[in-house]
């Protein structure tokens, strides 16, 4: 064969001993050489099965382009560097919730690093990240835990090629776990009769005058726990009747709330039960400027501790004798109390700060039948005059 130009690999071709040839490509990659099969080489006159000369150069060319060059050592990053700028990327110019990246810092941290060490990003192979998530499902992890790893690091290497530091995302190979599927499940929420007996169970303490009405509150606007302790006596307003919701309060610090991005300021309806209640408590608390919190602690005006809410809404919930539900499932309260008296869902939705309209529906089966199908069953099935003839008759 004429001798090739440098860079453009070569192209040889082996026999298999019983009379058929193939060809095989052969080209450098950063100072290594890799080596491919090709394909059956066509032999002349014979059948159009196989590969031309012609062919097998475009193949080897196609090949040869499919390969990336190796990245340079001073471009090289660590797993662990690389994520460091991801997240910071993420928090500083992509402006994620800081709950958002306590998560993604602790996929590095406890998993990601770990598992990976101290190999750069362009070390890291498809099969490396499939033994990654056989690994973390192997120890009992869920698929949906090990997806969002997975999520998480596909986003990394995505930003690291930009950076060209690495050549290809290896997440993109590897398969997603399947998650089960999840049956309907019945969502736990309190009937009326069972919130005014936790009402009377609240204790009548500095901390019970505090609760009995953020209690009302969570049940009467579906506010996560996280929006009423953020709440601000600025945030009510007397004249409209109105709540609106601009902080939240998730694990001890002040953030925007979980709320569609379309905007982060949402307001809903506050009924004049709510409203003399809350009256009621600006009167009795000792905070009551703009920015002093509704539901502060009585004594020291600072945010209400999270997690003895939940301790005592539980002793609550115990002496009230009534079934046993979450503090965040007084958000269902809300949502099917709502559905049942026929607001439209895509107002509930607005009001309980869904950004999926899907996971308002699970309040549709609350609302009224505007269909009246009862009518129809009634028709069908009532009475004494048995089910209709329906269908041919003989």
């Amino acid at each position: 064969m004429a001798r090739r130009s440098y860079g453009s690999g070569s192209l040889s071709v082996r026999s298999d001993g019983r009379g058929r040839e193939t060809w095989y490509g052969s080209w450098r990659v950063g100072g290594r050489r890799v080596k491919r099969r090709i394909g059956a080489k066509r032999t002349p006159g014979g059948s159009r099965d196989g590969l031309s000369r012609t062919h097998a150069e475009r193949e080897l060319r196609r090949l040869m382009s499919e390969i990336p060059a190796p990245v340079a050592r001073d471009t090289r990053r660590t797993l662990a560097e690389a994520g460091e700028a991801y997240v910071t990327h993420l928090e500083e110019v992509m402006g994620r919730k800081r709950t958002t990246i306590q998560d993604y810092r602790g996929y590095l941290r406890r998993h990601l690093i770990p598992s990976f060490g101290e190999r750069t990003l362009d070390r890291i192979e498809p099969e490396h990240v499939d033994a990654y998530l056989h690994a973390k499902l192997g120890v009992g992890l869920s698929a949906k835990t090990v997806t969002n790893h997975l999520t998480f690091l596909h986003g990394l290497f995505r930003f690291a090629v930009k950076r060209r530091w690495t050549q290809q995302n290896p997440v993109a190979y590897v398969d997603r776990p399947p998650q089960p599927r999840q049956g309907q499940r019945r969502i736990r929420f309190l009937q009326p009769v069972e919130l005014e007996a936790v009402l009377r169970a609240v204790l009548d303490d500095d901390l019970g005058q505090l609760e009995r009405p953020l209690y009302l509150c969570a049940v009467m606007t579906g506010l996560r726990q996280g929006e009423l302790l953020a709440l601000k006596w600025l945030d009510v307003d007397w004249v409209a009747g109105r709540i609106r919701v601009a902080d939240n309060f998730p694990r001890g610090r002040t953030d925007r709330p979980d709320t569609p991005k379309s905007h982060y300021l949402r307001s809903l309806p506050m009924p004049d039960r709510l409203g003399c209640e809350l009256e009621r408590h600006f009167q009795r608390s000792a905070f009551r400027s703009d920015e002093d919190l509704v539901f502060c602690h009585p004594h020291t005006g600072r945010p209400y501790d999270a997690s003895k809410l939940r301790k005592r809404f539980e002793e609550s919930l115990g002496r009230a004798g009534v079934r046993r539900v979450t503090f965040h499932e007084l958000r269902h309260t809300f949502g099917t109390q709502m559905a049942a008296a026929g607001a439209p869902l895509r107002a509930i939705q607005e009001w309980m700060g869904h950004a999926d309209a899907k996971t308002t529906e699970i309040y549709s089966h609350y609302a009224p039948d505007a269909t009246n199908g009862a009518a129809f069953a009634e028709r069908a099935f009532g009475g004494n005059r048995g089910f209709r003839r329906v269908g041919p008759q003989s």
